[in-house]
């Protein structure tokens, strides 16, 4: 285990920053190498987009245990009715 802390705010303050990303939430998966691993879930402007492009423009600006190291595309966010995203029910969905 890494042991390292990774702060979903700050990894999707940089991730919103690329033009064709709509959204972004980041939540922490299972992960066999460092115990749990950022996963960037991703609703796009510009459907051309790949995980490749999320993940090297993450490596620009984030140090490397902090960059997500799998991206999942999705048509929308869960969000509350003030529009707060829910991480927890976002990250049940992908563990099902």
């Amino acid at each position: 285990m890494s042991g390292f802390n990774v702060y979903p705010t700050e990894v999707e303050e940089v991730l919103s920053r690329h033009p064709g990303i709509l959204e972004v939430a980041v939540v922490g998966m299972a992960d066999a190498q460092s115990g749990e691993a950022p996963v960037a879930c991703v609703v796009r402007k510009d459907p051309a987009l790949t995980q490749g492009d999320v993940i090297a423009f993450s490596r620009e600006s984030l140090t490397g245990y902090k960059a997500p190291r799998r991206v999942i595309f999705v048509e929308e966010l869960p969000k509350t009715p003030v529009g707060k995203v829910l991480r927890r029910q976002l990250r049940d969905q992908l563990t099902l």
